[in-house]
């Protein structure tokens, strides 16, 4: 006898399996996981110990997975399974192997690909902001701070009419 209104309803209902066979709550990649309010995180535990090596918080989880995958190369070595294997870099390794110095060297990878990951970001938006300013007339567009010419020789309104600056 089935618990739970029996058939594959309840066993579908309770694996989180939604939307074409992918879970809800699936990760992009192994060692990172996303906060409530967006960004991405990447932690790795140490081996033979329970506590983890923080490894930082960045706006992409392609970031986080680098992050990731520079600090579980540092610790388990070549054999590691890596999120992006074909992007590992050799730079000759590190000669202290403590946590605080993985950590150290994983954040390093994780900002720079987030900086990219960024720019690209930006490049992408400038642009296709550039292609709608090139399309849009004249009246649709806002003049920038810096497009103002604020007359120079004009004495400057005082804040508090009451006193006297001048």
């Amino acid at each position: 006898m089935e618990i739970g209104g029996g058939g594959q309803s309840g066993v579908a209902a309770n694996s989180g399996v939604c939307c074409g066979g992918k879970r809800k709550n699936e990760k992009p990649y192994k060692g990172i996981r996303m906060r409530k309010w967006g960004k991405w995180v990447a932690e790795i535990r140490e081996p033979n110990k329970r506590s983890r090596i923080w490894l930082g918080s960045y706006s992409t989880p392609v970031a986080a997975a680098r992050a990731y995958d520079t600090a579980v190369y540092y610790l388990r070595g070549p054999s590691a399974r890596l999120n992006f294997p074909e992007l590992l870099v050799g730079d000759g390794g590190l000669n202290d192997l403590s946590a605080a110095s993985i950590r150290k060297k994983a954040i390093e990878v994780g900002a720079q690909v987030d900086a990219v990951q960024n720019s690209l970001a930006t490049h992408h938006n400038h642009t296709e902001e550039k292609v709608h300013s090139e399309t849009a007339s004249p009246s649709e567009l806002k003049p920038c701070w810096f497009q103002e010419k604020p007359d120079l020789n004009l004495k400057p309104e005082p804040e508090d009419p009451e006193v006297d600056y001048w």
